[in-house]
C-alpha cells in the first residue's frame, strides 16, 4: 500500500495536481511518523529490558517494528479521514467553505485508497441480524450490538454510521 502511495506522488507531481500531491504527502508524513513511533517504542522496550545497543541494533532489525503493514498503513489512512472529516465540520460550523471544500477534495483522495464502504441498508441489515443474534432489546443494549456488528463488517462500515442506525434500529424496538 505505501509503495502505490509513493507511485501515487509521483505521477500527481508530473501531471501536475497539486491537491493530490500535497494530499498524498502529507498522508506519507503520517505513516513515517507512525513508523518513526512504532520504532521509538521498541527502543523504549528493549532498553527497559537492560539489552546493550548491540542486542538492541539485531533486535530491531529482526523485528523490523517499523516496517508497517498494509493493514496498519490503512490505519494511518482512517485516520487521516478522520481527522480531515473534523475539519470540514469546524470549517463549516465556522462559514469557511473554502476550506472544507479543500479538506473534502482530500478526503476523497484518500478514501480512494480504502476499501468500498457499504450503504446504509447493507448496514441497516447487518445490525438488524446481531439484534437478533444478541438479543437486544433496546437502546441499553448497545455495546453488544456494535461489537456484533463491527466483528461481522469488519472494515467495510465506519463506526459512526454503524452507531447511528444502531441507536436507530434499537429505539424502534425498543418502542415497539
Amino acid at each position: 500500500m505505501k509503495e502505490r502511495l509513493d507511485r501515487d506522488v509521483i505521477t500527481a507531481v508530473k501531471a501536475r495536481d497539486d491537491v493530490r500531491r500535497d494530499t498524498l504527502r502529507f498522508v506519507l508524513a503520517a505513516i513515517r511518523s507512525e513508523q518513526d513511533a512504532r520504532r521509538a517504542a521498541a527502543i523504549d522496550e528493549l532498553v527497559k529490558k537492560g539489552l546493550d545497543e548491540a542486542a538492541r541494533v539485531a533486535q530491531l532489525a529482526e523485528r523490523a517494528p517499523d516496517r508497517l503493514t498494509d493493514e496498519l498503513v490503512m490505519d494511518v489512512l482512517k485516520r487521516q479521514i478522520k481527522m480531515r472529516r473534523d475539519s470540514i465540520e469546524a470549517f463549516d460550523k465556522g462559514g469557511r467553505t473554502e476550506l472544507a471544500a479543500k479538506e473534502k477534495a482530500q478526503l476523497d483522495i484518500i478514501a480512494g485508497y480504502l476499501p468500498a464502504q457499504l450503504d446504509e441498508s447493507a448496514v441497516e441489515a447487518a445490525v438488524r441480524q446481531a439484534i437478533i443474534d444478541t438479543g437486544a432489546a433496546g437502546p441499553k443494549d448497545m455495546g453488544k450490538v456494535m461489537t456484533a456488528v463491527r466483528t461481522v463488517l469488519g472494515d467495510r462500515a465506519e463506526g459512526r454510521v454503524i452507531s447511528a442506525v444502531a441507536q436507530r434500529v434499537l429505539k424502534e424496538r425498543a418502542g415497539a
